[in-house]
């Protein structure tokens, strides 16, 4: 059991529901019944305005990033590669965001938590997600179809340049492939047009 209680501790850390807990205490809303009901960064900026959804969105990054990015000198590497811990602890913080056990294994789409974990130990292809993340909600204004285009951006680069391990491409594969399925009710809304744009809504 001990070489997967770090990993169980990096999910733990993923599962922590801030917008959950921001909507609660600050605006004594639950964020699960307000807006899309998803527990994330663009329903907490919707329903509680451009400063809840902004710090939802930092923290929601930083429980992605800084245990992936502490990882290597936290976790032993039990004959694994370096990289391959910092995979393993960014699948184990996102799968924590998305099947959070705070929320009865429910929870939100993964995207900020993800690009969180992915920019502490890939940073360029972090980078390149979240330029092209930017590019396409600036251009459409759908947040959904921006996650799923640097998500497929994301596995298509860990395909293109292998550079690293079968472990930190079968990550890469997993968390596109998760995030992507998450967003099954967006991509039947994109397909229809009727899919919400981002907007800014002033709370509080």
């Amino acid at each position: 059991m001990t070489p997967f209680l770090p990993y169980i501790l990096c999910y733990l850390v993923g599962a922590i529901p801030f917008s959950v807990f921001i909507g609660n205490v600050f605006f004594k809303v639950d964020i699960r019944n307000q807006g899309s009901g998803n527990p994330g960064a663009t329903n907490a900026l919707r329903t509680l305005g451009a400063k809840a959804g902004i710090i939802v969105l930092v923290l929601d990054m930083a429980k992605g990033f800084l245990p992936v990015l502490l990882a290597p000198y936290l976790i032993k590497t039990n004959g694994l590669d370096a990289l391959d811990v910092q995979a393993l602890a960014a699948l184990s913080t996102t799968i924590g965001h998305t099947f959070s056990i705070f929320l009865k294994f429910k929870g939100g789409k993964g995207v900020a938590t993800a690009f969180g974990a992915i920019l502490a130990y890939q940073p360029w292809y972090g980078l390149a997600m979240v330029l092209v993340f930017v590019a396409i909600v600036y251009l459409t204004k759908y947040v959904s179809f921006g996650s799923i285009i640097a998500m497929m951006v994301y596995m298509g680069l860990n395909f293109f340049f292998y550079f690293y391990t079968p472990i930190v491409l079968g990550v890469a594969v997993f968390i596109a492939t998760l995030i992507t399925l998450k967003h099954k009710a967006n991509i039947q809304r994109l397909m229809k047009g009727a899919e919400s744009k981002l907007s800014f809504k002033k709370t509080g």
